[in-house]
């Protein structure tokens, strides 16, 4: 993504009495071809805080486009000053949003689906600027936050409470749901609105509102979403701050980890710093919602269709340029077909490699890592697998041109248990292994501290059950014949062990924004005990 040469030019002459980046800013947000940033009311200069109104006083940042390096706009964060403000908003707004039937709080997140439709490719676009996804997973990004509100406006009308018989004559025993009060939402990078989208439409038809504090390389993202939200909770005279934002650093996420008033708090990144905030949350005695890492394997038994395996590994391990927590990055190979399955998927590789570049362009399949961080520990990576004898199968290097591009990387010769295939790294490496049985594939699968996502191709029933069953995939997504990323809403997403536990999105990840009341009415003049127990 390169600017205009009159452009640069005007950079090197003219600087009145601003830095050159903030000239480049200025430019950027005023090139027609990045009309979509005013459409979204992104500006050179934007605050960072959201109460109601528009404010921040903590440190200004640069968000920086990943496929150039270039700055793009400045985000002045909110400072705990801010976050105070907005948490206080917050809890405000959920005194009135409270009292609201659940199904008219579905009519207000339809209408916030709604507009999100309307700033579908826009914010998609905003989306690939500032994460570095490919256009159509931009796009595909704000359609999730899409069908999750159509899924949670179904859902204001289905919030189901219990009857039960009570063993007492004249009595009732019921069970009930309330709302929890403030949510708080801390995002990754790598689905800036995605995720927020699962939480946020849940919680507000729970009867919740939403604090979020999105990713710090990632702000004008979460401005331009909680602008779109603003404007719906304005035209329905309702508090703004219902839908609260505060971009920061870690100091706001350590502030909302414990702070009592929030009484949920939904946390997406490393299993590292997960565990931090599940201890710190725990401390107060507050519920915690946790989607940490992933370590994700895709299992090909000697049986597999190996046309499906192929194409679907190849997005499972490149998509994103491997930077979802569901991407594959243990392929486990029958040594019937290993031989064979590699060197197709180094053809295939070797198809996409040319289609790496600027995740706004049509052509483009496979975008930039995210950040030089990233950039960096990718090349870390690589130099530890080739001092522990590893050998690059393909990829490998740094690609020579602006922006954070490495090339997809295949490697074999390491062990199942090597360390280096122990942990994640949050860039396109795959570790391929040959198995001598589907079983042994399985304990494999589940010998890693993480348990995201887990694929297996196979034809065999038998297979499929021992997978699927007690013994089989210790993961909170099982998948047979289609890879390890890509998850439905209607499936409540999350995994099991450093993965963290939660479940968000779809089946009953409802429950975990709201608080459970076991009711019991007695509509009798006697007072008799459970149990038979008699005192008297």
């Amino acid at each position: 993504m390169r600017l205009p040469v009159q452009v640069t030019r005007q950079l090197t002459l003219t600087v009145f009495n601003r830095s050159i980046t903030a000239r480049a800013m200025s430019f950027l947000v005023s090139d027609p071809k990045y009309s979509f940033l005013k459409e979204l009311g992104i500006r050179e200069r934007n605050p960072g805080a959201f109460d109601g109104a528009w404010k921040a006083s903590g440190p200004v940042v640069k968000s920086v486009c990943p496929s150039n390096g270039k700055p793009i706009a400045e985000v002045q964060q909110g400072s705990l000053v801010d976050y105070q403000r907005c948490v206080e908003a917050s809890d405000a707004a959920w005194k009135v949003w409270a009292d609201i039937p659940a199904p008219q709080r579905g009519e207000i997140v339809r209408q916030i689906g709604n507009a999100l439709r309307e700033n579908l490719v826009p914010l998609g676009q905003l989306v690939s600027l500032e994460m570095g996804k490919i256009l159509p997973e931009g796009i595909g990004e704000v359609q999730e936050y899409v069908d999750i509100c159509d899924y949670a406006v179904g859902l204001s009308r289905t919030l189901a409470g219990s009857v039960f018989p009570s063993e007492r004559p004249g009595h009732v025993l019921l069970e009930n749901w309330n709302p929890l009060g403030v949510v708080g939402v801390i995002s990754a990078f790598n689905f800036p609105i995605a995720v927020y989208g699962w939480n946020s439409a849940i919680a507000m038809v729970c009867g919740n509102t939403v604090l979020w504090k999105s990713a710090e390389t990632t702000p004008l993202v979460a401005i331009a979403t909680t602008k779109i939200i603003e404007t719906v909770m304005e035209r329905n005279n309702l508090p703004k701050s219902v839908a609260s934002l505060c971009c920061g650093g870690a100091d706001v996420g350590k502030a909302m980890a414990a702070d009592a008033r929030v009484k949920l708090l939904s946390f997406t990144g490393s299993c590292d710093i997960g565990k931090q905030v599940g201890v710190e949350v725990q401390k107060r005695f507050g519920k915690v919602l946790l989607e940490l890492g992933g370590n994700n394997a895709l299992i090909v038994a000697e049986d597999a269709d190996l046309d499906m395996v192929v194409r679907a590994t190849l997005f499972a391990c490149v998509g994103t340029a491997g930077q979802r927590c569901t991407t594959t990055r243990r392929l486990i190979l029958h040594e019937k077909v290993y031989d064979e399955v590699l060197d197709r998927l180094k053809k295939a590789y070797g198809q996409v490699v040319g289609r790496i570049g600027d995740a706004l362009e049509e052509n483009t399949l496979i975008g930039p890592l995210h950040s030089k961080q990233s950039l960096d520990k990718y090349v870390e990576t690589v130099k530890k697998i080739i001092d522990e004898k590893g050998k690059i199968e393909f990829g490998g290097k740094v690609i020579d041109k602006a922006g954070y591009f490495v090339e997809p990387t295949i490697v074999t010769g390491l062990r199942h248990d090597n360390h280096l295939v122990h942990e994640e790294c949050f860039a396109p490496i795959v570790y391929v292994l040959k198995t001598s049985s589907t079983e042994q594939a399985i304990s494999w699968n589940n010998e890693v501290p993480q348990g995201l996502s887990s694929s297996l191709f196979t034809q065999s029933i038998d297979n499929i059950f021992k997978w699927i069953g007690p013994k089989g995939s210790d993961c909170g997504i099982v998948n047979v014949n289609i890879p390890t990323s890509g998850a439905e809403i209607g499936g409540a997403f999350g995994g099991e062990k450093s993965t963290g536990g939660g479940r968000e999105s779809g089946s009953d990840a409802w429950k975990q924004y709201m608080r459970r009341s076991t009711i019991t009415i007695n509509h009798s003049k006697g007072l008799p005990l459970a149990q038979g127990i008699k005192f008297e």
